[in-house]
């Protein structure tokens, strides 16, 4: 099959039986629920512009699997060009749609399982490598959307997966077959899961022998039976269901995150790509978050010159953008942003073959790409705001400036009085006004807040994550040397 158009992907979703529960209720035509339907627009994105001649440099390459072009979401890298142009690839997406495109997940799962399964493999005579390139194959001659599934609940988290009180809260197997496993658990935070269609799980952490029935990986379809999610809240969500796109903020892109429970899910043989190799679990781990590290240093970037954009056009509404503070702060915003992007590049231009032939990231400065990334967006937020000034949160809902209600004493409605009152640079109407000012709320503080703030604190591992990886591969010995050689030091 030839790539998918962003329609065709639209009309795919609508075949799937995935069972979705918003506010309590089943949801049976997901595709068109307002609060969900931003988030397909953003996944939409990634198969438009692979359709468009300008992109296609970034958004395809050829599989090394069957020679065919395709989305370069569903592409294993088989260089450090290919890693940077992944990189520029969602820098770009950032930039077209200001929210989180939600299948980053799935390609670096991709390439963390693609190389860890071919060394398990090598270890332990199993035949994960040959499931996983099967699966591949397909996913890439249909054009999916697969959602790279890793966090688990956790429970309490100062125990091990085998001494929790409630097994569950790992995914783990519950049963095994001569044709496949039983599954059963539960994955959380899970970005994009109800716009997928397919599922590929791996653990959450390393582990021990103990923990054998919860070092599994494998690959289900989004509506397998067992299979279902509980939507998750955003910040302001709600506001779709009120009909005003300018009060939205964004009103065609957004982000999405679900709980995804598996209760009691069947896997096929050809399916499972991990299943008991603890010794191996910390590895996909591993290589799975440095590849999702590195994924920061393009997505946030974009969405980051959006929100530069965004309070230059506030400055110019509210007449100030003339201020030598204004450009300075637009000049600090600008530098964070692209310290943020050269970690990306350089983490890629660095990258390595692994054992199996894929490339794999310089995990050190990939990790360094995370940390700057749990930094640097909010202090380009909280610029931001300073710049738009407190309106952004103020401002009256859009049903004001529209409504006809007389209050003034010579017959003026509440929409002539907000269109009067929150005027300011006579050459911008109003109404334009209001909507960079909800624009900039929506990043800073709504729906698109998870993807861009506290996803750049959590996704890929919290903060202290990063910094344990630094400590491991910092080279602080290495460093040590180098003094002792130059000075003389013998021991």
């Amino acid at each position: 099959m030839a790539l998918m158009t962003g329609d065709q992907y639209v009309e795919s979703l609508r075949k799937l039986k995935t069972r979705v529960y918003i506010f309590g209720e089943r949801v049976e035509n997901w595709v068109d629920h307002p609060i969900v339907r931003p988030s397909i627009n953003s996944i939409k994105m990634t198969y438009d512009l692979a359709q468009d001649p300008a992109y296609q440099d970034l958004m395809t390459a050829t599989s090394n699997l069957t020679g065919e072009t395709v989305n370069r979401f569903n592409h294993l890298h088989q260089s450090a060009d290919d890693l940077v142009r992944k990189v520029k690839m969602q820098r770009l997406l950032g930039q077209k749609t200001a929210s989180c495109f939600q299948r980053c997940v799935g390609m670096d799962s991709f390439n963390a399982v693609y190389s860890t399964t071919y060394e398990c493999d090598q270890a332990h005579g199993t035949h994960y490598h040959d499931n996983f390139k099967n699966f591949l194959k397909m996913v890439q001659e249909n054009d999916y959307v697969v959602d790279g599934a890793m966090t688990d609940p956790k429970g309490d988290r100062g125990l091990a997966p085998h001494a929790q009180p409630d097994p569950d809260m790992f995914v783990h197997v519950v049963a095994r077959r001569d044709d496949g496993i039983v599954v059963r658990g539960a994955k959380v935070h899970q970005t994009g899961s109800i716009n997928s269609h397919w599922h590929l799980m791996m653990p959450t952490i390393a582990m021990r022998e103990e923990d054998k029935d919860y070092a599994v990986s494998f690959a289900c379809p989004s509506d397998a039976e067992g299979v279902y999610m509980v939507y998750g809240r955003q910040s302001c969500d709600t506001r779709k269901l009120e009909g005003s796109d300018i009060d939205v903020g964004n009103p065609k892109f957004g982000g999405q995150e679900a709980l995804v429970v598996l209760d009691d899910v069947f896997i096929p043989n050809a399916y499972i790509f991990m299943n008991g190799e603890y010794d191996f679990s910390g590895m996909m781990v591993e290589r799975f978050a440095g590849y999702h590290r590195q994924s920061y240093g393009g997505c946030k970037v974009g969405v980051g010159d959006v929100v530069i954009g965004a309070a230059a056009l506030a400055a110019e509404c509210n007449g100030v953008e003339r201020a030598s503070h204004i450009k300075d702060k637009l000049i600090e915003m600008t530098h964070l942003n692209e310290t943020l992007y050269s970690c990306g590049i350089a983490c890629s231009a660095e990258g390595h073959a692994t054992p199996a032939g894929n490339y794999q990231i310089n995990l050190l400065l990939a990790n360094v790409c995370k940390q700057n990334i749990t930094r640097f967006p909010y202090e380009i937020v909280r610029l931001a705001e300073d710049i738009a000034g407190g309106l952004m949160v103020t401002l009256p809902a859009d049903k004001d400036f529209k409504s006809a209600t007389v209050a003034g004493r010579n017959g003026e409605t509440i929409g002539d009085i907000c269109t009067k009152y929150f005027a300011a640079h006579e050459d911008i109407p109003t109404e334009d006004r209001v909507k960079v000012m909800r624009f900039l709320e929506n990043i800073c503080l709504g729906t698109a807040a998870v993807g861009y703030r506290t996803e750049s604190m959590h996704g890929a591992g919290s903060p202290q994550a990063q910094r344990i990886m630094i400590a491991r591969q910092g080279n602080i010995d290495g460093k040590k040397q180098l003094v002792k050689d130059i000075v003389g030091i013998e021991k």
